[in-house]
């Protein structure tokens, strides 16, 4: 009889439709309710028998689909499949197993792997939850945000997962097998992987949540993320430039000349980030006022920045101090938490002098009426000067010496302990969700040092925060971006030759760390921002010496070649946008069946043609006594890398074709950078200029890479406005047929204001064939 009852109640779920307000039909069974948001999408929530929750998600923003699903049941078994997934639920265990339709086994729960331990959460009766999973032994995983273990695979450890300076935590992971665990909760969270177990465990939860995506490689389990969690917007056209920054220009007179220098030694440009205490002293901490008297005229600054064809974005924080007006209005409100935060000190004093405290407090971004206080002083005070996007720094936010009391903290959610993780998701998104409210004829841009889950959504770039500088640091910081970019996120960046300079005494005299920052710009060039900055020595290209010196040539050789590549960039800006695209792609998102490429860190694809490879050790600096190095560029040395298998490959700077599925040694001397392009590649080349928009795109060259079919489409649009969101844009499809050597370039779709009508391609097989065409918007057919 309690069989029958079942099986009329699953019948009656899909004809009622379960929980009608969430649109899709629930299966409930012993404490576990089964929902499907998409066909490929599989929300999982548990609670104890007999205990009712609310929960509403801060990540996920997707309303579930009505998913055609079919239902059996075998013993006490009850299966559900869609289109592309099967979820099958034990009864009498609660154990979930997940399948393609075909039957092919992707994860399994550990078999009564889900448990509830009674939690006081500051007063308030909950749970402390637990889920245990079951992965193959040399399954390899990828995600968990942006940590600084120099892991690829992110197997084989324990790890808390909270917010930090340095670390942005998502919990979420992919597999190689083409599927994604997103765990929903934003409390402390140890992640654990080892031969018994892969689990998830949080502090304070009223249910498991997680959510199960199968997009059958990792590209399709981005896109389901980016499904249920929101899209990205474009980022304007000149944020793709290169950045200058330093901690920090002191007055008006050194940020402008900063850019006129660049402009004067033709070193292109495009942004500039006034850091902080533009306020004054730590007291008016983040005033989000120019206070301070070396900054007269803030309007004009930001005029003369404009004048020379540059922008320029502004440091606000998280915490205020207590003589700035925004402190003043959310504390009368409760808005204010009270745990330390930076800066601890109110004195200008390093390390902080506490004789002085600032008194300085974080605000509860939680609580939608502080996000509105908090907007309401960036634009009433900074955007009508002009200001062209926001550094938030801090975001995660800074929490000094933390005690267990502190968690108990309210917010406007809960308690802090609760919500702790979904923080930069908050504050970002407030900030991003106002501006867009107020103009839509500029795109919003942040630079933020924290991210959860859906803070993609909110034209954010994440950076790794304040990283030391040496080798070993560097080199963790590319699997740091790829790690990220596989949970959803794709823009990011790090401080380009790190922020602190502990480990260089002699800051810029270190021959050693001149060396590290042009590799550290050689990497740069291949990330979604290209941004220096540091503290203790300025970073300026014009610190690193002069035209015709290794190192200042290095430096501006990337620079120059980063704007050759801005069609390639953009139009992948747009594939990011328009189709779920990555930037920086780990090697197995376009390897995958290449087993050797699963857990390189130090080698990855950006975009879909371009093999990077840094280097990151030292090669030109030797030792001439116990304290002194110099430099040594007489002999040059070489890096071994691995060509993935599936594609040949072409060396970027030579044209040579090598085989892939290889290790190789390449020649790197300070200057050279391992690049390689893939066969079938159509890679656009800008022209020479000094801010992205200086030139128009109407003489690119168009290098065809041979030794397979391949296609392009070149994206083009008003730059810096979201017109693009009507479908006011244009599209050039190229394709290259390799047997026939041809390259079909179809007819543009689309327009907008300014577009060009007609144009010259120059068309270059890098086997040596060259041809020059007209191009005024219809299909035309060149044969090399």
């Amino acid at each position: 009889m309690k069989k029958l009852l079942f099986i009329i109640f699953i019948l009656a779920a899909q004809w009622l439709n379960a929980r009608p307000e969430a649109g899709q039909p629930g299966f409930h069974a012993g404490g576990v309710e089964i929902r499907f948001y998409t066909p490929s999408t599989v929300r999982i929530l548990k609670s104890p028998e007999g205990w009712s929750y609310t929960k509403e998600s801060l990540s996920v923003i997707a309303r579930p689909e009505n998913v055609k699903l079919s239902t059996s049941r075998k013993g006490n078994v009850l299966t559900i499949k869609s289109s592309r997934l099967t979820v099958n639920l034990n009864e009498e265990t609660g154990q979930v197993t997940f399948t393609t339709p075909g039957g092919k086994t992707l994860l399994e729960e550990k078999e009564k792997g889900a448990r509830f331990d009674d939690f006081n959460d500051a007063g308030t009766k909950t749970f402390s939850v637990y889920q245990a999973f079951t992965l193959e032994k040399d399954e390899a995983i990828y995600g968990l945000g942006q940590l600084q273990n120099g892991k690829m695979s992110q197997r084989g450890q324990t790890k808390r997962l909270i917010q930090d300076n340095l670390e942005d935590v998502i919990t979420f992971f992919q597999s190689v097998k083409g599927y994604g665990i997103f765990w929903d909760n934003y409390s402390p969270t140890i992640f654990k992987d080892n031969a018994e177990e892969t689990s998830f465990q949080s502090e304070v939860g009223d249910c498991i949540d997680y959510y199960f995506m199968y997009g059958g490689n990792a590209d399709g389990v981005v896109a389901q993320m980016r499904h249920i969690t929101g899209q990205v917007p474009m980022f304007p056209l000149w944020t793709y430039g290169f950045w200058q920054s330093r901690e920090r220009y002191k007055s008006q007179k050194e940020i402008v000349g900063v850019v006129q220098k660049y402009r004067e030694l033709g070193v292109p440009l495009d942004g500039i980030i006034q850091d902080w205490r533009y306020w004054g002293n730590n007291y008016l901490w983040n005033a989000m006022e120019f206070l301070n008297e070396e900054f007269p005229d803030p309007k004009k600054m930001m005029q003369d920045i404009h004048g020379l064809n540059a922008h320029i974005i502004i440091s606000i924080w998280s915490a205020f101090g207590p003589r700035t007006k925004p402190y003043r209005e959310m504390d009368k409100q409760n808005m204010l938490f009270n745990f330390r935060t930076w800066p601890e000190s109110g004195s200008f004093m390093w390390p902080p002098n506490l004789d002085y405290p600032s008194g300085a407090r974080v605000y509860d971004a939680y609580n939608p009426k502080a996000r509105d206080i908090y907007w309401k002083y960036l634009n009433e005070n900074l955007l009508p000067l002009g200001i062209d996007g926001w550094w938030m720094d801090s975001t995660e936010p800074d929490h000094f010496h933390p005690k267990p009391e502190d968690f108990d903290t309210p917010t406007y959610l809960g308690s802090f302990r609760k919500v702790r993780n979904a923080y930069p998701l908050m504050t970002v998104g407030g900030v991003y969700d106002h501006q867009r409210a107020v103009t839509s004829d500029k795109r919003v841009f942040i630079l933020t040092r924290s991210a959860f889950a859906g803070q993609q959504r909110y034209g954010a770039n994440t950076w790794t925060g304040d990283i030391t500088a040496s080798w070993e640091v560097f080199e963790k910081q590319i699997p740091a971006g790829l790690n990220f970019s596989l949970c959803g996120i794709p823009h990011w960046n790090s401080d380009i030759g790190g922020f602190f300079l502990w480990q260089h005494p002699l800051m810029l005299d270190d021959p050693d760390y001149r060396e590290l920052y042009a590799r550290w710009v050689q990497f740069g060039t291949f990330c979604p921002m290209m941004r220096s900055h540091g503290e203790g020595a300025s970073r300026e290209i014009y610190q690193f010496g002069q035209k015709g010196e290794p190192v200042y040539d290095a430096v501006e050789k990337f620079i120059h070649l980063r704007y050759s590549l801005l069609p390639y960039i953009y139009t992948t800006s747009w594939e990011v946008t328009a189709n779920q695209s990555s930037f920086m792609r780990a090697l197995a998102m376009d390897f995958a069946d290449d087993r050797n490429v699963w857990d390189i860190h130090n080698q990855y694809m950006f975009g879909k043609s371009l093999l990077v490879c840094p280097v990151t050790q030292p090669m030109y600096t030797k030792m001439v006594s116990d304290t002194i190095s110099v430099e040594d560029f007489s002999t040059i040395k070489s890096t071994r890398i691995y060509l993935p298998e599936g594609a040949d490959w072409y060396d970027f700077w030579t044209n040579q074709k090598q085989s892939g599925g290889q290790h190789i040694t390449k020649d790197t001397p300070i200057d050279i950078l391992p690049l390689y392009v893939k066969a079938g590649s159509i890679l656009p080349i800008g022209p020479k200029v000094q801010y992205t928009t200086e030139k128009p795109w109407d003489n690119l060259e168009i290098k065809v890479y041979p030794g397979s079919n391949g296609e392009f489409t070149l994206y083009e649009d008003e730059n810096d406005n979201y017109n693009y969101e009507k479908g006011i844009y244009s599209t050039i499809s190229m394709k290259w047929n390799d047997r026939a050597r041809t390259l079909t370039i179809e007819s543009r779709k689309g327009e907008f204001a300014g577009m060009l009508k007609e144009r010259k391609f120059n068309v270059v097989s890098v086997d040596g064939e060259r041809k020059t065409v007209e191009y005024n918007g219809k299909r035309v057919v060149v044969k090399l």
